[in-house]
């Protein structure tokens, strides 16, 4: 198996020097440090404010229409729930990607909502 140049790059970060002059990991012996962490790595890490603002602005404006509608897809249930869900958040959301996100928030939701009610019971 051939490696690209910068999966080679990769592979030879991750392998100390030898000291010799030729090879693949030819080059005087250093000490391999620690590199910091770049800020473009925590790009679309949610943020405890942004968590905060969101989790605040669902219990105000409480669900949309269309999150209701998957909200009682989701209590009628049946055979290809899942499916259907996807199918229809996929039509209103317009990728994959969103629709399998909006269909996991909303059982959460639901799974929430049926934990409050258990423990108002």
């Amino acid at each position: 198996a051939q490696l690209h140049a910068c999966q080679l790059n990769k592979y030879l970060a991750t392998m100390a020097r030898n000291g010799l002059a030729k090879g693949a990991n030819s080059g005087f012996v250093t000490e391999q440090r620690e590199r910091a962490a770049r800020p473009s790595r925590s790009k679309g890490k949610l943020g405890k404010r942004t968590a905060l603002c969101r989790e605040i602005a669902r219990e105000v404006a409480g669900l949309s229409p269309y999150e209701r509608r998957i909200l009682d897809m989701i209590k009628t249930g049946g055979s290809s729930a899942d499916k259907r869900i996807y199918k229809f958040a996929k039509r209103r959301l317009g990728s994959h990607k969103r629709a399998v996100a909006k269909r996991e928030d909303i059982k959460a939701v639901n799974s929430k909502m049926r934990a409050k009610q258990a423990g108002a019971n």
